[in-house]
């Protein structure tokens, strides 16, 4: 059996000895990898051999009795001179390297405007929950971990690469509401929101704006019926952040507000993704007295939650090094440029490690710099 309790064809190996580097040949853990389940979803051979070889530390001698090949032969897979097409082979592999069970099915992305809608049968799933009955919940705790792993790569991963990846999660998520009821339904329904929080946010950055708005819509619905406060917060602030994206302050305001009515349920984290988002909306105003007294606010309030476990798992990212980059972004907003520098440079040596984010700041650091020389 694997990790969710599938059989496993063992008997390969009957009359040799194991070797050593195969402890389980359904060992989930490369697949935890965004760019591994990115490959998968795209059908791209190639990296899925390169990279499931990658995070398991084989070599392709190694890999040759997971997936019944000749290593010349995995070797021209990776080397793109060859692909894989036989439906028996594509078993094989799949069996060979345990490929979690949500992610059959999945196929590459289509630039097709339909696949970014969510699909009618999602809301009808949820509709059953809080039924009678019992889901066999080890299936949707896998998910929820490899969906914070998503999390953690957003600064080298494709979000449109995981898109198929991550709706075919949600699928299976769903497909455990009508035999939960109570608190696992509470958490699957939590999940599911996470999940279409995510979708959303990717949209987004695709410029798909309805499709990112509807997923928001599910997201904050199914965090309501979840009673998850923090994650419908910030839903909440997600909401804000779209509104003042598309140049409309004074809605952004509003519903950052929103977000962080119910202060006392909420984790401090959450409070201050809120607030950070209100004073930006207020700076946006004119309102800079109101934006750099929030800016104090949320970064007090993230310095209460400086280790990642005590905050909402979207939150992982809001460390004391991020809240003071966030503070110094209140400071570019309201263009007290000399403060926002000085809170750049403390911060700019420590986001070396996220090369994404590190070029983002560096430039507006120097721009900042510049702003206070020409002031």
């Amino acid at each position: 059996m694997d990790h969710r309790g599938r059989p496993t064809d063992r008997n390969r190996y009957a009359g040799h000895i194991r070797p050593s580097y195969l402890r389980d040949v359904s060992d989930p853990r490369p697949w935890t990898d965004p760019h591994l389940r990115a490959a998968w979803a795209k059908g791209d051979w190639s990296e899925i051999f390169r990279r499931y070889r990658h995070v398991a530390g084989l070599t392709q001698r190694q890999l040759e009795p997971l997936v019944g090949m000749a290593q010349p032969y995995i070797s021209d897979i990776e080397r793109k001179k060859v692909t894989v097409t036989s439906a028996e082979v594509v078993e094989r592999i799949t069996l060979g390297l345990g490929v979690p069970e949500e992610l059959s099915g999945v196929s590459g992305h289509e630039d097709n405007p339909s696949i970014w809608q969510p699909p009618v049968e999602l809301r009808e799933r949820i509709a059953h929950a809080h039924t009678t009955g019992r889901a066999d919940l080890s299936l949707a705790t896998w998910i929820s971990d490899v969906l914070a792993t998503y999390r953690r790569a957003e600064d080298t991963a494709s979000g449109r690469d995981l898109w198929p990846v991550v709706r075919s999660q949600l699928d299976a998520v769903t497909r455990l509401l009508p035999d939960s009821s109570g608190e696992t339904a509470d958490g699957l329904l939590s999940l599911a929101a996470e999940h279409a929080h995510w979708l959303s946010w990717v949209a987004a950055q695709e410029n798909q704006t309805g499709p990112a708005l509807a997923w928001l819509d599910l997201a904050q619905g199914w965090a309501i019926d979840a009673g998850a406060d923090n994650l419908s917060s910030w839903v909440n602030r997600v909401r804000s952040y779209y509104a003042l994206d598309r140049g409309d302050p004074v809605r952004a305001l509003r519903i950052a507000g929103q977000a962080r009515l119910n202060v006392a349920a909420l984790s401090p984290a959450a409070v201050a993704a809120a607030a950070q988002q209100e004073g930006l909306a207020a700076a946006a105003l004119g309102e800079r007295d109101r934006a750099r007294r929030l800016a104090d606010e949320a970064y007090e309030l993230a310095l209460q939650v400086p280790d990642a476990e005590d905050r909402p798992g979207w939150l992982y990212w809001l460390d004391p090094v991020r809240a003071q980059i966030q503070r110094a972004d209140m400071a570019y907003a309201v263009r007290d440029y000399s403060d926002a520098a000085a809170g750049y440079a403390q911060s700019l040596d420590q986001l070396r490690d996220y090369p994404r984010d590190h070029a983002y700041y560096a430039a507006r650091y120097q721009d900042a710099r510049s702003r206070t020389s020409s002031n």
